[in-house]
């Protein structure tokens, strides 16, 4: 099983965007082959987790100074797409950082982190297609980082990366994605919305990965869920996540009823 753990981190280092989609591919088709010995006998030292594979554009700059621009213009439908293609080439490398990354967890972690990232391939895929057929490219416009500086910021353990990732930054997107929906679907671009909502049902799918494999850690280590989510959410979110909540996105994505009450009285 070297050879997976291999394609998983050529995968990850891939700077060209189809050369890491058919390495993601590649990879998840080796995925069926793993088992636990496997595993522990061919876990090699992980990607520096600051150097994945990107390429040269878009240029990277401060969530502020991304552009942002009406979307009842050709050019704001552009610009939106591109910021969604650009949080989806994300997701796949923090998916497959995830499973070459964290050692000593279960089979399932690393089949289930390896899913995602074949399916936030397929997602990529889409909203670049969509894009192109906008007359756009991706690397046209500045992308911010703030997803992948989450992934170094958490490379240290596993608890808070499933915590922080899915569980904060991906479940924002469960909140906001019906209000951009409807912004495409105002502006006549149905096609783009309809591919959002494929989107939409999977990120449910993932973050409620995320979920699992958080609570699994903390009753590993003898710790309460919903106090050590909220302390890490203070920790690292000292401003709180704020915006519209998706309450029935989130339930189904594993919050619980404590969660969700404490999310909506912030």
């Amino acid at each position: 099983m070297t050879v997976f753990f291999d394609t998983v981190r050529a995968a990850l280092m891939a700077s060209d965007p189809d050369q890491k989609i058919s390495l993601t591919r590649l990879a998840m088709g080796k995925s069926d082959a793993l088992n636990k010995a496997s595993i522990q006998d061919s876990f090699g030292r992980p990607v520096d987790v600051y150097a994945p594979g990107r390429p040269e554009k878009p240029n990277l700059v401060l969530g502020g100074q991304v552009p942002k621009r009406a979307m009842g213009t050709l050019e704001g439908r552009k610009t939106m797409m591109h910021a969604i293609a650009h949080i989806e080439f994300n997701a796949i490398n923090l998916a497959l950082d995830a499973v070459q990354r964290f050692d000593d967890m279960p089979l399932a972690f690393y089949t289930d982190w390896m899913r995602v990232a074949a399916e936030e391939a397929y997602h990529f895929e889409l909203i670049r297609a969509h894009l192109r057929h906008l007359g756009g490219e991706y690397g046209d416009y500045p992308a911010h980082n703030g997803l992948w500086e989450m992934a170094e910021t958490t490379a240290h353990d596993v608890l808070d990366r499933m915590a922080l990732v899915p569980r904060v930054l991906e479940a924002r997107g469960l909140d906001v994605t019906p209000g951009i929906q409807k912004k495409f679907i105002n502006v006549g671009d149905t096609h783009a919305a309809t591919l959002l909502d494929i989107i939409f049902k999977d990120e449910i799918g993932h973050v409620e990965i995320g979920s699992r494999w958080f609570r699994y850690v903390c009753k590993q280590r003898h710790m309460k869920p919903t106090e050590t989510f909220f302390r890490l959410v203070a920790q690292y979110f000292p401003k709180g996540i704020g915006g519209v909540l998706n309450l029935d996105a989130r339930e189904q994505a594993g919050f619980s009823e404590a969660e969700i009450k404490i999310l909506l009285a912030e």
